[in-house]
């Protein structure tokens, strides 16, 4: 089984270009944890129900994992993804010819309340993107971050693996490698250009040192790459500072970007593109959020929205 396992992780790898962070997920879900309190994973389960052949457990004993997982008060994303974990081993199996037909195919997955994102609106993004310094090279570089990812949409991955050949700051371009290794072209306005280029004349090299990453666009004090981990730190610590009431992570930013650009009349089908969803139905979230936004407006400001009429109350 162990053989088996490597080569699939091999195959999300190679084939089908999974981040790091997705096949560690994956595999997490498959073969679980020894750690007292967390579900089990789907092996696990199998052997807790005495099952030691992967073509033994058919859909019935699907639905049972997904039982059991309910029962440790797991969201249902969570489940979710754990049951498409179970779904794609289970396909490898087939398709590397382990197993003649997949046992659970007709196995439903339990479905997704359908969360709306948050965002922010224009005041709370402006109070954000003036909170730091500009008289140090953090706050620089930190202005350029705020600025940058606001203004494209980017996924904090994207934005930790910059490097200063992928930023054409004449055209507002920047190339980044998005999920699945797949390269798009982000766009950045005046304000976004104009913060960057403060940070790589006037802050970068100050945070250069001899042993620094020559390569990456966002460096720390040591003058190596920025992490994801350090950033969403950054975010966060702004996000108290500027005193706005909501939790500052990469994605609010990204989620706003889109709602922001979707408000302002942009094609849906062009905000698609600029964040990089694969589905058109990925986007069409934003679209709730907007309408969403709408009516909380129209309800605050049309002066006979919340009129009762006088008949209503007889």
């Amino acid at each position: 089984m162990q053989k088996i396992l490597n080569r699939y992780i091999d195959y999300l790898r190679s084939e089908r270009n999974f981040s790091q962070y997705t096949i560690r997920n994956y595999t997490s879900d498959l073969i679980g944890n020894t750690v007292r309190g967390t579900a089990k994973g789907y092996f696990q389960f199998l052997k807790m129900k005495n099952i030691s052949s992967l073509a033994d457990a058919d859909r019935s004993v699907l639905r049972e994992y997904i039982g059991y997982l309910m029962e440790q008060k797991l969201s249902r994303r969570s489940i979710s993804r754990k049951v498409s974990a179970v779904r794609s081993f289970y396909r490898y199996l087939l398709r590397e010819g382990h197993l003649k037909e997949n046992p659970i195919k007709l196995a439903s997955s339990p479905k997704l309340d359908r969360r709306l994102p948050d965002c922010l609106n224009l005041e709370e993004v402006e109070r954000l993107l003036n909170i730091p310094r500009q008289d140090t090279p953090q706050g620089l570089r930190d202005k350029a971050i705020l600025e940058a990812i606001y203004a494209s949409g980017m996924r904090i991955s994207e934005l930790a693996g910059l490097n200063t050949d992928q930023v054409n700051l004449e055209t507002g371009e920047i190339k980044v490698l998005g999920k699945g290794s797949k390269e798009r072209i982000v766009l950045i306005g005046k304000t976004a250009i104009t913060a960057v280029k403060h940070y790589l004349r006037e802050a970068r090299p100050r945070l250069m040192c001899l042993k620094g990453d020559r390569q990456a666009l966002f460096i720390n004090r040591f003058g190596k790459r920025l992490s994801q981990r350090m950033i969403q730190k950054i975010l966060t610590g702004y996000g108290h500072r500027a005193g706005i009431g909501k939790h500052i992570y990469p994605h609010l930013l990204r989620h706003t970007f889109a709602t922001h650009m979707l408000d302002g009349g942009a094609d849906l089908r062009v905000v698609q593109e600029l964040l990089g969803h694969n589905s058109l139905g990925t986007t069409q979230i934003y679209t709730h959020v907007t309408q969403a936004q709408a009516k909380k407006v129209y309800f605050a400001a049309h002066p006979m929205a919340n009129k009762v009429d006088v008949d209503e109350k007889r």
